[in-house]
């Protein structure tokens, strides 16, 4: 083992996501647009001969399942990339309605009651931020359940149905359900301003 040289690789591929060295995500991105021109490729001479419901149906489960998937990880990239990846999503809108590249493609998006890229991974993040609070997170969301919070100095806690208050003083606070004062309800933080 010792001696042994180990070669750094550029790009590492985990559950079909490429992440590159400096985690910018755009070899992922990339790999994203490529299957996904590849695929409209293929499906053109097809959709000749489908309808317009059809058609839509088969872009969605081949276009947008490669946009969708993993498409959290895609929060706060580049402009670039989100271009990037919105050029596929306009390019199966195109395809579905048979639009022209000089027309507009917003309204044919909207007509399409499609989300653009950002706003459907702004969408997918809120969805399981929504299912976490409401506890019904996938499995593999359950880790979530445990906030640790890190605040330096007392944090002053109000329950809202009375007036006892608690102060917080852990520089770190693990908090996996709200906890409960001695009045008997649950405490919510109190940041100021809001009383």
């Amino acid at each position: 083992m010792l001696g042994t040289r180990i070669a750094i690789l550029e790009t590492a591929r985990d559950l079909s996501v490429v992440i590159d060295r400096e985690l910018s995500l755009a070899a992922h991105v990339t790999a994203v647009c490529r299957s996904g021109y590849n695929q409209l490729c293929q499906l053109q001479p097809v959709v000749r001969s489908l309808s317009v419901n059809a058609t839509k149906m088969i872009v969605q489960a081949f276009i947008s399942c490669r946009l969708d998937y993993y498409n959290s990880l895609l929060f706060d990239i580049s402009d670039v990339l989100v271009r990037s990846l919105q050029s596929v999503q306009n390019a199966a809108a195109r395809l579905v309605t048979g639009a022209c590249r000089c027309d507009h493609i917003t309204p044919v998006v909207q007509q399409l009651h499609w989300l653009p890229v950002h706003q459907r991974v702004v969408f997918k993040i809120v969805g399981l931020i929504y299912q976490w609070l409401v506890e019904t997170a996938p499995a593999y969301c359950r880790f979530c359940q445990t906030l640790v919070v890190v605040h330096c100095g007392p944090i002053p806690m109000t329950c809202g149905s009375c007036s006892c208050r608690k102060h917080i003083t852990n520089s770190v606070t693990v908090v996996s359900r709200p906890p409960v004062l001695d009045c008997g309800t649950t405490f919510h933080p109190d940041y100021g301003g809001r009383d």
